[in-house]
Order: structure tokens, then sequence, then C-alpha cells
């Protein structure tokens, strides 16, 4: 049929688009995360495996992965050119459950392991959504009973967040022979971060189709969650997007008025493009974002970046039933200044 093959003309149109897209997209993720933490890594260039040079091969073999489970197993490969063992355990519901380890006498036995994120350190990374280093004990005593203690006893915890939300963390030490370079395991852990929202945003940007694509090619989705599948504990999706929706129909006064499915979809479309765009802000502006939050002039900071967005989000959805709801508005305000409008500062208007 006719309409069959225009849409596989637009899904091939899609990804040959996004693949152009990638090739220089990696080159600019491996630049910017390393402009990040040159600072700490510092004089590290001369010690083996510790280089710039080195470092890069590894964001870059990560950045291969085309698919969830690549991405962490080249992250997982790599952590040992800066550590003696190293383990990921995915976040969920407030628990972790183990995903996979290297460099321990019995990796897969991982799997099994749920660490507590009440300990010190795994506590501490999960308040601070920073790296923390301290006694490997201190991560959880019953994984050092299982596993061993490494020979110095010491360890590493680092988050990898997306969505500004710790999907998982990465327990490194040095073993009983290693060396352990929490820097350098901070630069793989972020790429490692920034590969994962890319490779989402992509899965998204195909469903949606060349017209959204083109506009939000590099933008980072919000909906995708790459750790889905590995959640310890299963719980309902929030209803976030349909609360939202059925409180744009609603009328003076509180009175809820009916919405056709046509509507409603397009609300949902309204609010998720929103989103990809402010995300695409945070994505592009991780330094500044911080910042902002800090000194309370999120606007000043990221003023034309934020108009920019704002120019292609009512450009598409200004004019029609969407419009009135703002959720481009409504996005600044609950994702990049986190539900507290007085960070965007004084010259914000809404």
């Amino acid at each position: 049929m006719p309409e069959k093959r225009v849409e596989e003309t637009v899904r091939s149109a899609v990804e040959q688009a996004l693949q152009r897209q990638l090739a220089s997209f990696r080159e600019s993720l491996v630049q910017e995360v390393l402009r990040e933490v040159a600072p700490a890594l510092g004089g590290k260039s001369g010690q083996a495996g510790g280089g710039t040079a080195a470092l890069q091969k590894a964001v870059s073999a990560i950045q291969a992965g085309s698919n969830q489970k690549e991405i962490l197993r080249a992250l997982l490969e790599s952590t040992v050119h800066y550590s003696g063992r190293a383990a990921l355990f995915v976040v969920k519901n407030g628990s972790a459950t183990g995903w996979q380890g290297v460099g321990f006498a019995r990796n897969d036995s991982i799997k099994d392991f749920s660490p507590d994120l009440g300990s010190s350190l795994a506590a501490a990374v999960m308040q601070s959504r920073a790296p923390a280093s301290g006694g490997a004990s201190d991560f959880d005593q019953e994984f050092i009973g299982n596993f061993g203690a490494p020979r110095d006893g010491r360890a590493v915890v680092l988050p990898l967040l997306l969505k500004d939300k710790i999907s998982a963390l990465v327990y490194a030490d040095a073993g009983e022979t290693g060396s352990l370079d929490a820097d350098a395991l901070d630069v793989l852990v972020r790429a490692t971060s920034s590969w994962l929202e890319v490779i989402s945003q992509r899965k998204l940007a195909q469903k949606e189709g060349v017209a959204e694509t083109t506009e939000v090619a590099h933008a980072a989705p919000s909906s995708n969650d790459p750790f889905a599948a590995h959640a310890p504990i299963h719980s309902g999706k929030a209803q976030h997007t349909n609360e939202v929706v059925m409180g744009a129909a609603a009328g003076v006064g509180g009175t809820t008025t009916a919405m056709s499915g046509e509507d409603a979809e397009l609300h949902r479309k309204a609010q998720r493009f929103a989103r990809l765009l402010i995300d695409e802000i945070k994505l592009y502006n991780q330094a500044k974002v911080a910042e902002g939050r800090k000194h309370k002039d999120l606007y000043d900071r990221l003023k034309e970046d934020i108009e920019k967005s704002r120019v292609t989000y009512h450009k598409r959805y200004g004019n029609t039933v969407a419009g009135s709801a703002d959720y481009f508005n409504q996005e600044l305000i609950r994702s990049l200044a986190e539900d507290d409008v007085s960070l965007m500062g004084n010259n914000f208007r809404r």
C-alpha cells in the first residue's frame, strides 16, 4: 500500500539523518566530558592508562555501543584500566540490584547481590549525586564479606545519572593487585550517562518521525528509562502526563470539560516536545545549569537557549489546542528550576 511505502521512506530518512548526526555528536560528547574533568586529571597523563588519549579511546568504546547492554558492558570493561574490580548496580524505587561485575572471582554473583543504599558511602552518593570515596566496608559489609576486601581497603562509588536522577551506582576498588583512579572512572561514568541519553533520544526520534527529529536532533528524552528492564521492584508508571492533560481540559472554576482523543494526544505530544527541548538545554549547558541553580539566575545564564527553544515550541504548538497550556514554561520551572521558580531569577517572566 502507498501508506506503507511512505512510512518506510520516513523511517529510512530518520535513520540516515540520525546516523550522520551521531558521528559528530560522539566526538563532541568526548570533548565536553573531558573538558569538565580536565582540572581533576591534571598531571595524570603520564600514568599507565591514565592519559587523555587512553580515556578518549575508552569513551569511544563506550560510544560504539548501540544499546544499553553494549554500552554498560563497555563501561565495565573500561573500568579495569583504572581499577582492579568494578560492579554496576541498578537503582530503582529506593533499592539497588546487581547488573554485572568485572575483576571479581565470581563476577556473575554480583547479579544476586543488593547493596544497602543506607550505608554511609552509598547514602552519601545518593544524597549528593556525586562520587564518594571511603572504606570499602562503608559501602556494604556483607558485600565485602562475600567478595573480599581490596588490598588497600578503599573504594569509590560513582552515580550514573539519567534525567538528573541516579539510575545506577558503579562500585570500584583496587582489588588485590590493581590501582584506583577515581577521576578517570568519573570520566567514563559521565560519558556513559551522556551516551545512554543519546541512544534513548535516537529511539524516541525514530518513533516520532522526521518532523520532530529535525528540530530536536540532539535532545535527550525524559520518558525513556534504559534501566526499566532491570528494575528490582516493578511498579506502575507515573501518570504525570495524563494528569497534566486532564488539567489542561479543566475549564473556568475547575470544571473538567470533555477532550477528544485527538486533542488529548496533541497535548501529550506538546508536553513531550517541551520536555525534549528543556532536556536539550540541560544536556548542553550542565555547568551553567548548576551555577544558575546555585546563584538563582538560570534565565540570565541560559536566556539565548531558552528563547530559541521557546520559539521552536510555539512555532509547532502555539496555535494548537495545546497552546493555552504552555507546557514549555511548565517544563522550564519543573525540570530546569526543579519546581522552584525563584531559581529562574528576577528577569524571568512567565
